[in-house]
C-alpha cells in the first residue's frame, strides 16, 4: 500500500470545496493526508475549514502569491506522500479514484504519472462524448486535451490535466510547476512542462478514462486565461495572449530543436480554432470579421511571448555556464 497525499488548491470556493472535502472521506482506498493550499486573503475559506471535521487526516497551508502555479508548488513542498494526487475544489472524485490510482502505480514501478477523466457538467449538462485520442502531443507541437472525453483503455499519453493527475515522487524529484507562466488565476496550460518533463526523464504517464472525477466549473473571473474558450463568455484577448505563451513557453522548453523549428512555424502559418495561425484566420475572417482579426493578433502576440521567455531563460542559461 503506497502512501499518498491529496492536494486541493482552492480560491473563495467554500461551498465547491465542501463538496470536493466530502468525496475525498468516501474513498474505497482513503488519502493518508489532505493539503487544502488557500490564500491568505480568502477569508471566506478560512471560516468555512475552522469550522470543517473531515474523516480524513487534512491539513491546510497558507499562499500568499496570486494564481494556481504558486498553490501547487507549495502543495509538491507540503507533501509527504510517495504518490501525490491533486484535485480541483470544484471537482469531486468518484469513490474508487485514489484505488484505481495506485494500482496503477503497484502494477508498473516505472509509471510517473497517472489520470482520468474529468465529467464536467456546466449548468446541470453533461458533457457527454467520446474521444480515443486524449493528452497527446503531435510531432509538430499541436495539442490534443479531450480528458474530458476520453473513452477506451488505459493507455500512456503525454500530459495530464490539472483537475485529475497525480505523480509519483521519485518521478518528480524536484520538479516544479513553471512560475514563468501568465494569468492570474488559473494560468492556462501549466500541466505541459511539467508532464513533458516527466516523459522526458524516462517515465510513463497514464491516463484511465475510469480514474473519474465529476468536475463542476465554476464562474471564471474576466481575468481567467480559459474565459475565451467557453461558448457563454466574450472574447478576452489579453487572457487568449496569456494561454498561447503559456502553451508556446511549455512546448518549446520540452520538444527537441527539429520539432520546435516546424512548431513555430506551424503555429504561425497555420495554428488552431483556438489559437489561430493565418490559415486559421483567414478561413474564419468572413464569418467572423473583425472578432478573427483580434484572435490572429492575440494569438500571434501569444506565440511571440513566449519564444522570447523562453529565449530569454536560454540566454541567462548559456551566459551563466560560459566560462
Amino acid at each position: 500500500m503506497l502512501n499518498i497525499t491529496v492536494v486541493v488548491p482552492t480560491y473563495r470556493r467554500p461551498i465547491d470545496l465542501a463538496r470536493c472535502l466530502t468525496a475525498l472521506q468516501q474513498q474505497s482506498r482513503p488519502a493518508h493526508e489532505v493539503i487544502v493550499i488557500v490564500r491568505d486573503t480568502d477569508f471566506a475559506t478560512w471560516d468555512f475549514l475552522r469550522g470543517c471535521q473531515p474523516a480524513v487526516p487534512l491539513q491546510t497551508a497558507t499562499v500568499k502569491v496570486p494564481g494556481v502555479i504558486a498553490a501547487m508548488n507549495l502543495g509538491l513542498e507540503q507533501a509527504h506522500g510517495e504518490i501525490i494526487a491533486f484535485t480541483d475544489d470544484d471537482a469531486a472524485p468518484h469513490p474508487d479514484w485514489l484505488e484505481r490510482i495506485e494500482r496503477h502505480y503497484l502494477a508498473n514501478d516505472r509509471v510517473g504519472g497517472v489520470g482520468g477523466r474529468d465529467w464536467v457538467r456546466e449548468g446541470g449538462k453533461l458533457l457527454d462524448d467520446a474521444r480515443s485520442i486524449v493528452g497527446k502531443v503531435q510531432w509538430f507541437g499541436r495539442t490534443i486535451g479531450n480528458h474530458h472525453l476520453g473513452v477506451g483503455a488505459a493507455r500512456e499519453v503525454d500530459i495530464l490535466k490539472g483537475v485529475n493527475m497525480s505523480w509519483r515522487r521519485m518521478a518528480i524529484a524536484h520538479l516544479r510547476f513553471d512560475d514563468r507562466l501568465q494569468g492570474s488565476g488559473a494560468q492556462a496550460h501549466f500541466e505541459i512542462a511539467f508532464s513533458l518533463a516527466v516523459r522526458r526523464a524516462g517515465w510513463s504517464i497514464i491516463y484511465d478514462p475510469l480514474v473519474a472525477v465529476d468536475h463542476y466549473p465554476a464562474e471564471r473571473p474576466p481575468t481567467d486565461p480559459r474565459l475565451h474558450q467557453h461558448p457563454r463568455d466574450r472574447f478576452n484577448a489579453t487572457a487568449m495572449t496569456q494561454t498561447v505563451h503559456n502553451e508556446t513557453l511549455g512546448l518549446l522548453e520540452h520538444l527537441p530543436w527539429p520539432n520546435r523549428m516546424m512548431f513555430l512555424l506551424w503555429a504561425v502559418a497555420i495554428g488552431t480554432q483556438i489559437a489561430p495561425g493565418l490559415l486559421q484566420y483567414l478561413r474564419f475572417l468572413p464569418q467572423e470579421g473583425a472578432l478573427a482579426t483580434a484572435k490572429w493578433r492575440a494569438s500571434l502576440q501569444g506565440r511571440w511571448q513566449g519564444w522570447q521567455t523562453w529565449h530569454q531563460t536560454r540566454f541567462t542559461e548559456l551566459t551563466k555556464d560560459s566560462p
